[in-house]
C-alpha cells in the first residue's frame, strides 16, 4: 500500500515533535523546550483506519537567517516539503500569527500542496479561543485544526485531513525487506557525510561542528547490490560529557538504532586514530550480537607510506581485540574512495549474522576438533562434550551440551568459536554459546 507522507513544519518550538510523538506513541524525536532542538528531517510510519502515514518531523523554520545550522534547517524543511504528499503548518495558538509564520505561509501557498493549519497548545476543552480565528487570514482552504499535542485533542481531526487530501495510490503492499544499517561512532567521524555520500543527496545536515547529528534518522536506498535502511545515528559521546537532556535522548537512541540494525557501521576518524570512546561504541554492536563492519573514515587525509595501513589495523585489532571477525576498510566519505565497496562487505556480514548450519554438519566439525585438542581437565575430572546445535540466528547462536558446565572454560570456547570460524567463515559477526549440562536437555 503507498504511504501518504505529510510533513510537519512551522516556526521553532511551536510543539512539532510533541505533535509527532503523540501520533507515534513514542519519543522518536527529542523533545525539550529550547528552540532548534530537531535539526535534521526524522521519518515515522503510524497507521489511521488502516491507511500507513509517513510523518516528516523537521526543524524550526526560520524563512529569513544567515546562521549557518538554521540555514541547513531550512534547507531540509524544503526538501521535507518537497517530498510530502500534505503538509501540517503548525502554529502557537499563545503567540498568533507572526510575521514568520507569514513568511512560511507565502512559502507553502507557492508550493500547490495541500495544507493543513494546525493551531497548537489549545488545551482548554468547549469554546475555541478567539486567538484560534486569527489563523484564516493565512489564506488556506479549509479550517484550521485546533490542538492540543501535549495531551493528544484534535490529532484524530488531522489524521482524518491528511487522508482526506492524500492523493489516490494503488494498493501495492509490500515487506520492508532491506539489510538494516546503523551508521555509530563519535561526533563529527563522518557518519552523515558517509550516508549523504550513498544517498546522492544531503540528506542529512553535515557541517564540521561536533554532535550536528542528534536523531537517528533512517534512510532507504536501493542499487544494484540490493536494498537497504541506513540509520544515521546522533555521535555518541562519553558518558561523563552528556551533560544536557538532549545528549541523554541522543546516546539512548544509538543504543536503540543499534537494536534495530543488522549490520553497523563502526566509523572511526582516521586523523584522530582508535581511541577508548571507539572502544566502547564498537562494544555497543558486539554485545547486541550484531554484524559489523569497522570502517576507517578520511583516509584521504591521512600521510601514507607502505606500512600505515598495517600499523592502523594493527592499532584497531590490539583496541578492539574482543571483536577480531569485524573486516576493516578504509574510505573517504569526502571523495568517495572505496565508499562503493562497503555495499558487498555488508551483504557478506549480513549472510554470515544469518548463517544457519546443521546440527549433523556442526557435530563433525566438533568431534575434529575435540580429536584435536581434547578438552581440558580439572582435579581428575575431564570436561566431556555430547553435542552441539544451532538454535539461533543474529547473531549465529550454539547450544552446546556437556557433563560439567564448570569445566568449560572460555579458553575451550573461544577455541570451539575458532575451528567454526575456519571452516564456515562467520565473518563479521560474534557467535554465541549457551553450554548445557547433560540433565538440562529436557528444558
Amino acid at each position: 500500500m503507498a504511504k501518504t507522507v505529510a510533513a510537519i513544519v512551522g516556526r521553532a518550538n511551536v510543539g512539532k515533535s510533541t505533535l509527532f510523538n503523540k501520533i507515534a506513541g513514542q519519543r522518536v524525536s527529542i523533545v525539550e523546550d529550547i528552540p532548534g532542538v530537531t535539526r535534521d528531517r526524522v521519518y515515522f510510519e503510524t497507521e489511521w483506519n488502516g491507511k500507513p502515514i509517513v510523518l516528516i518531523d523537521t526543524g524550526g523554520f526560520e524563512p529569513k537567517t544567515d546562521e549557518p545550522i538554521k540555514k541547513k534547517m531550512r534547507e531540509q524543511a524544503n526538501i521535507a516539503i518537497d517530498t510530502a504528499d500534505v503538509i501540517i503548518f503548525m502554529c502557537d495558538v499563545h503567540a498568533g500569527v507572526t510575521a514568520d509564520d507569514r513568511d512560511i505561509a507565502n512559502l507553502l501557498l507557492r508550493s500547490r500542496k495541500p495544507v493543513i493549519v494546525a493551531v497548537n497548545k489549545i488545551d482548554t476543552i468547549g469554546a475555541l479561543p478567539l486567538e484560534y480565528y486569527e489563523f484564516y487570514e493565512l489564506g488556506f482552504d479549509g479550517d484550521p485544526i485546533a490542538l492540543s499535542s501535549l495531551h493528544g485533542t484534535g490529532t484524530g481531526d488531522l489524521l482524518d485531513k491528511i487522508l482526506e487530501l492524500a492523493p489516490e495510490y494503488e494498493d501495492d503492499e509490500e515487506e520492508d525487506d532491506s539489510v538494516k544499517v546503523a551508521v555509530i561512532g563519535k561526533p563529527n567521524s563522518g557518519k552523515s557525510s558517509l550516508v549523504n555520500r550513498i544517498l546522492g543527496e544531503d540528506r542529512m545536515i553535515v557541517s564540521d561542528i561536533a554532535g550536528t547529528t542528534r536523531d537517528a534518522i533512517d534512510s532507504k536506498v536501493e542499487n544494484e547490490h540490493g536494498k537497504y535502511t541506513f540509520i544515521d545515528t546522533a555521535g555518541i559521546r562519553r558518558s561523563s560529557k552528556v551533560y544536557d537532556k538532549i545528549e541523554k535522548f541522543s546516546v539512548l537512541r544509538a543504543h536503540n538504532a543499534v537494536e534495530r540494525a543488522d549490520v553497523c557501521l563502526i566509523m572511526i576518524d582516521a586523523s584522530e586514530g582508535i581511541t577508548e570512546q571507539d572502544e566502547k561504541i564498537a562494544g555497543l554492536s558486539h554485545e547486541g550480537g550484531k554484524g559489523a563492519v569497522i570502517v576507517v573514515n578520511k583516509w584521504d587525509k591521512i600521510e601514507k607510506d607502505n606500512f600505515t595501513v598495517k600499523e592502523f589495523t594493527d592499532d584497531i585489532r590490539t583496541a578492539l581485540a574482543y571483536m577480531p571477525y569485524a573486516p576493516i576498510i578504509f574510505i573517504s566519505a569526502m571523495t568517495g574512495q572505496r565508499v562503493d565497496k562497503l555495499f558487498d562487505l555488508i551483504n557478506s556480514v549480513n549472510e554470515q549474522n544469518s548463517m544457519r548450519i546443521s546440527t549433523g554438519t556442526l557435530n563433525d566439525v566438533l568431534n575434529d576438533a575435540i580429536t584435536r585438542v581434547q578438552p581440558p581437565t580439572d582435579k581428575g575430572k575431564r570436561l566431556k562434550i555430547y553435542y552441539m546445535t544451532q538454535v539461533g540466528t543474529k547473531p549465529p547462536t550454539f547450544v552446546i551440551f556437556c557433563n560439567n558446565a564448570e569445566l568449560f572454560h572460555f579458553s575451550y570456547q573461544r577455541y570451539i568459536e575458532n575451528k567454526l570460524r575456519e571452516v564456515f567463515g562467520f565473518e563479521g559477526t560474534p557467535i554465541r554459546f549457551i553450554i548445557r549440562e547433560r540433565g538440562d536437555e529436557k528444558d
